[in-house]
């Protein structure tokens, strides 16, 4: 019985990394789609998921009506990250630049950004949390690096200032 509840003590010590693990059976419901169309844009994009269990943010980006960016957010009851320092994401991308933001709180205006290069393959993407920089609206900001001690949202956006289409093929994101 001991040994039991050990195993299950760990087990749940080593899911609480996770803020999302793509699975067949994952509900992307509170996975909501932001596009230019906010400001008047004509970008368009989707989330689903795979047969094999993972999560496809895809769409077209559109230069028109000043528009350009689309993105795919996840916001969650806040999660303390003060024993962690990077956030890790396993992806498959399509060669493009894309954005992880992050927000200890979903009211603040702006996103801590980094950005991350795709190579068309499975790729597990390590950043430090130190590393994340304020931003708003593509500009950034004169404010300290992320130095929060939780996280509430995480969001995947592609805005390259070019007409694309694109793929990102996402199996988790995690804390290290």
């Amino acid at each position: 019985m001991q040994l039991l509840l050990t195993m299950i003590l760990l087990f749940s010590t080593l899911q609480s990394n996770l803020l999302f693990d793509f699975t067949k059976n994952a509900s992307i419901k509170d996975w909501i789609i932001v596009n230019d169309v906010v400001m008047g844009g004509e970008s368009s994009s989707t989330i689903s998921l795979t047969k094999e269990g993972h999560g496809v943010f895809e769409g077209s980006i559109s230069l028109d009506n000043n528009g350009g960016f689309s993105s795919v957010r996840y916001r969650f009851p806040k999660k303390q990250i003060k024993q962690f320092s990077s956030i890790l994401i396993r992806v498959q991308g399509d060669g493009k630049q894309y954005q992880l933001r992050i927000k200890s709180d979903s009211g603040e205006y702006y996103s801590y950004i980094l950005p991350f290069n795709t190579s068309g393959t499975w790729q597990d993407i390590v950043f430090l949390l130190e590393d994340f920089y304020p931003s708003f609206r593509g500009r950034k900001l004169n404010q300290p690096n992320f130095a929060k001690d939780s996280i509430e949202e995480i969001t995947f956006l592609i805005g390259n200032k070019k007409k694309e289409n694109f793929k990102l093929v996402i199996d988790k994101i995690e804390l290290k």
